[in-house]
């Protein structure tokens, strides 16, 4: 028997180890969630998961001027990825840019009535979506834990 076998009993065990399963679950889980939610939301709203985010954002803390540069940052995007992401929304009349009162070398995104009855209603399916495919299959009192989990995860990797 040769050292490669060794090797790759090594790396079997290790690709089948509880903590890659595990992590798996999870990762696999919202990937399939988030695509769920992203082609309910094209076919009922006619906009995309990231789209949905943008809203949010917007609407999150009225009154609040929001840059580009925030939402790119908020969102996790390239700079180009968010200026093509607004283009797109702005030329379905869900949001429009403006020059900052305060510094003029910020543009503002704003969202439009238009916006904001598209993402009223994309409030609601999403809502459907995750009540159906992430609260409901998870019995009440771990749903709780669940999401304490989620939090304490979400610390550890953010560094807080």
């Amino acid at each position: 028997m040769g050292n490669g076998d060794d090797v790759e009993r090594r790396a079997a065990r290790a690709a089948g180890s509880d903590l890659v399963r595990d992590f798996g679950l999870l990762f696999k889980a919202a990937g399939r969630l988030e695509q769920r939610i992203d082609a309910t939301l094209r076919e009922r709203c006619g906009i995309h998961h990231t789209m949905f985010e943008l809203l949010i954002r917007l609407y999150r803390t009225p009154g609040e001027e929001v840059s580009q540069r925030t939402l790119g940052d908020d969102l996790v995007l390239t700079s180009s990825g968010t200026t093509r992401l607004i283009d797109r929304m702005e030329e379905a009349g869900l949001v429009r840019r403006r020059p900052s009162p305060t510094d003029r070398r910020v543009t503002v995104v704003e969202s439009t009535e238009q916006g904001c009855a598209v993402f009223l209603k994309a409030a609601a399916v999403h809502a459907e979506v995750v009540e159906e495919c992430f609260v409901t299959p998870v019995a009440g009192d771990d749903y709780g834990s669940l999401v304490r989990a989620l939090t304490e995860i979400n610390r550890a990797v953010q560094g807080k």
